[in-house]
């Protein structure tokens, strides 16, 4: 299906919490200077989002000049959005690629737009828009994120925009294929184990990737197969995955430190365990500091 013309004005689904735009041409947009952004400078923050990359007409004589390309090219036996990815994957269509709106939007919500820090990485952008998409495909956004878009940007479409560093998109099958697999766990029990704890760690509410809660979960949701390992042998032991969450560390001082900490509960006696993992969130790229292990209250 072709992307919308947006005609609606709205704010950004949810509050900030693994790896693009207005429209890219600088004499005509306000928010696409490439120059760095130091968001201690620029009072930006960092976001590491999943959600999908959709691409949008800003203007009404885009969405045209798009529809008289489609027509010169070979389009026959092609779907819309078949259609939509071949016209913008050829060279001489790049000028309309550089143009669109791209807008990642979490949980079906619009929550950014997307500008890509180095004009050379819209090729992500162009693979992202992809051919045949599917419910279970991830974009992975990480990146700073800067003021709204102003009204002429998007078609009135005001949302922050974000300013990308890294773009990778993935499907969750090709995800849990690539988490190496406890020889004592049965490939279809793991994966229905890990397929469930990613859905449910991407459905949590108000997760839009810009918090140093939300950007250590994301993290560990496509960086770290431990969880899912560790998951999968609860459910074995006949206990459920019940919660998940983050706080601040107490060994956090010069770096910020984020616990994440995942509890599980005995479905005879009710007793509930919980495991922990410590991510590095000082940065716009988050990093592991320690390894899934036992977690206990204080008292």
């Amino acid at each position: 299906m072709e992307p919308e013309t947006n005609t609606t004005t709205q704010a950004a689904g949810g509050s900030g919490s693994s790896e693009a735009l207005t429209n890219l041409q600088p004499a005509a947009c306000a928010v696409c200077d490439t120059a760095a952004v130091d968001p201690v400078v620029s009072g930006g923050e960092y976001v590491y989002a999943l959600g999908r990359v959709e691409p949008r007409f800003g203007q009404l004589s885009l969405e045209k000049e798009f529809a008289q390309a489609t027509g010169r090219s070979k389009t026959a036996g092609l779907t819309d959005r078949q259609a939509l990815h071949s016209v913008l994957s050829k060279r001489e269509n790049r000028y309309l690629a550089r143009q669109l709106c791209y807008v990642f939007t979490i949980e079906g919500l619009d929550t950014y737009i997307l500008r890509p820090r180095d004009p050379g990485d819209l090729d992500l952008l162009i693979e992202a828009v992809r051919p045949a998409p599917r419910a279970t495909d991830v974009d992975v956004v990480i990146g700073v994120r800067g003021p709204i878009a102003p009204p002429d940007a998007c078609n009135g479409l005001s949302l922050p925009v974000v300013t990308l560093d890294q773009l990778y998109s993935f499907d969750v099958d090709s995800l849990i294929k690539e988490i190496p697999r406890p020889k004592a766990i049965a490939a279809d029990r793991f994966g229905s184990a890990a397929e469930e704890l990613f859905q449910r760690i991407i459905q949590l509410a108000d997760n839009a990737g810009a918090t140093d809660e939300d950007r250590a979960l994301n993290y560990l949701a496509i960086r770290y197969p431990g969880i899912y390992a560790h998951t999968a042998e609860q459910f074995g032991n006949n206990a459920s995955f019940t919660a998940v969450s983050v706080r601040g560390s107490a060994l956090s001082g010069v770096r910020k430190l984020m616990d994440v900490i995942f509890s599980y509960t005995n479905r005879n006696t009710d007793v509930v365990e919980k495991f922990f993992v410590r991510v590095d969130v000082t940065e716009e790229f988050p990093f592991l500091t320690s390894k899934l292990a036992p977690y206990y209250d204080r008292e």
